[in-house]
């Protein structure tokens, strides 16, 4: 199911169309024509097919020479093509003499190789920054980056937006929050989770959880900070990878006296095998997200909520072309809810 709540939605632009392109990669077309639609503006025409070998190809189909070029794409599944593809994309404006090359990148994927957890291990979210510099994009855009840190990596300018304010605007409208608390499944966490505890007014539940190993996708908690009995635990993350973190709590909340009816809430829906069979569990009863990544026929027994974030990057777009600051699109909201 697909919702556009009032929050998560711009309306189109009465005005003249601003003088921008927008170009779309092949990880998130709908997204990018969303966008495009909220400013006014056509999608820009360009071909990318890939040879026998699985070499990336692309050819820009308009004229840029001089132009703001904002190219939307995701680096979600397969995470390599969707970011070589990008890549080269950027590389191509640039010899096409482009003013301005801004990537949009919705989901910034190897985000969660942000540090090192042992030794002899890479920084792939810094090597990403370094690739899309590189390749000559002047500027990069991302929605509620896993470590906020990664916007230290770019050498280049860098707007790290959030989806909180259209995720929590839509559970204060759609939902029943009487009995409802906030839970997050990780203490690294806490901060975030707080801002939609307050955004709520309800309470926020902490749980502490282990992981199995280096690799691992068992989870153990080990404990439960807050009252959840006789609750409906609303559990908020910023990704929603193979759900064995979701699963996990879930079934700690349960067996806590939690009410069945458990809302998840993540802005970035991965879901690689086996998310889609452990969520479907009855206990899971609602799954909002965004469109940062399209989720194609994974409809999850029809409980997933989609707030599409075009709005967000559409109002972006605007005051990056037309030099306003991005930081007040958050202002009032930020001052209210600090995150």
């Amino acid at each position: 199911m697909t919702e556009s709540a009032a929050a998560a939605r711009r309306p189109n632009r009465s005005g003249p169309p601003i003088d921008v392109d927008i170009y779309s990669g092949s990880a998130t077309p709908e997204l990018a024509q969303a966008v495009a639609n909220c400013l006014g503006r056509p999608l820009g025409r360009r071909e990318l097919h890939r040879f026998a070998d699985g070499e990336c190809h692309v050819q820009i189909q308009d004229s840029v020479r001089g132009r703001d070029i904002y190219i939307v794409q995701s680096t979600c599944h397969p995470v390599n093509e969707h970011l070589m593809e990008l890549l080269v994309m950027i590389d191509a404006f640039r010899r096409a003499s482009a003013a301005r090359i801004t990537a949009i990148i919705p989901y910034y994927g190897y985000a969660r190789q942000e540090k090192k957890t042992t030794g002899r291990e890479p920084i792939t979210a810094k090597l990403v920054a370094n690739l899309l510099s590189t390749a000559g994009a002047d500027r990069v855009v991302s929605v509620d980056l896993h470590s906020p840190a990664i916007q230290g990596f770019f050498d280049i300018g860098m707007d790290h937006l959030t989806a909180i304010p259209l995720l929590g605007e839509y559970l204060r409208q759609h939902m029943d929050l009487s009995d409802a608390v906030v839970v997050t499944p990780d203490t690294g966490r806490v901060k975030v989770a707080d801002v939609y505890a307050n955004m709520l007014n309800i309470p926020l539940v902490v749980m502490h959880k282990r992981r199995g190993g280096n690799h691992a996708q068992d989870v153990e908690v080990r404990a439960i900070v807050g009252e959840v009995a006789g609750k409906r635990p609303i559990i908020v993350d910023d990704i929603i990878s193979t759900g064995g973190t979701i699963v996990t709590c879930t079934q700690a909340l349960l067996e806590a006296g939690a009410k069945p009816d458990i809302t998840v809430v993540a802005t970035h829906a991965v879901l690689t095998p086996p998310a889609e069979e452990r969520l479907c569990m009855p206990e899971i009863t609602r799954i909002v997200t965004t469109d940062t990544i399209p989720l194609g026929n994974k409809t999850l027994g029809g409980k997933v909520v989609v707030i599409s974030v075009a709005s967000l990057l559409a109002e972006t777009i605007e005051r990056l072309h037309e030099g306003r600051s991005i930081s007040a699109l958050f202002r009032d909201w930020r001052e209210s809810y600090p995150v």
